[in-house]
C-alpha cells in the first residue's frame, strides 16, 4: 500500500511523467513486500515552491507513505534512487530534493483496514 506523492515547480511533461511513473514502479520494490501493483502516484507540477531563498531552479518534494515500516538502510537506498531519477530524467540537482518517509500501522482499503 505505497503512495508516492511528487510535487514539482515547472511543468512535468505528459512523456517525462510516463518515465517517471515507471521507473517509480520498479523503485518501489527496495522495500520488501511492495510493488507497482499497489502503488498510488501523484504528481503535482508547476507548484510555487522556494528553496534557500529562490524559485528559479527546479526543485521537487517527494513524500513516500507506506503501511508498515522500513528500516534506515531501504530508506537510504529509496532516497539515492529518487534522486538520481529526477537528476538523469528531469534536470533536477539532488541536492534540490527532499524525500520524506511516512509509515502508518492502520491503511484502509475497500472498504475495510489492514
Amino acid at each position: 500500500m505505497p503512495f508516492i506523492d511528487t510535487k514539482f515547480n515547472f511543468r512535468l511533461s505528459e512523456e517525462k511523467e510516463a518515465v517517471i511513473k515507471a521507473k517509480l514502479g520498479e523503485a518501489i520494490t527496495t522495500f520488501p513486500g511492495k510493488s507497482e501493483y499497489w502503488l498510488m502516484l501523484n504528481f503535482t507540477d508547476n507548484c510555487r515552491m522556494w528553496f534557500r531563498g529562490y524559485n528559479n531552479f527546479p526543485v521537487a518534494m517527494v513524500e513516500i507513505k507506506l503501511f508498515g515500516s522500513a528500516e534506515a538502510s531501504i530508506t537510504n537506498e529509496m532516497t539515492k534512487t529518487v534522486c538520481s531519477l529526477f537528476e538523469r530524467e528531469l534536470g533536477i540537482s539532488p541536492d534540490h530534493v527532499y524525500v520524506k518517509y511516512e509509515f502508518c500501522d492502520t491503511w484502509g482499503w475497500n472498504g475495510e483496514n489492514f
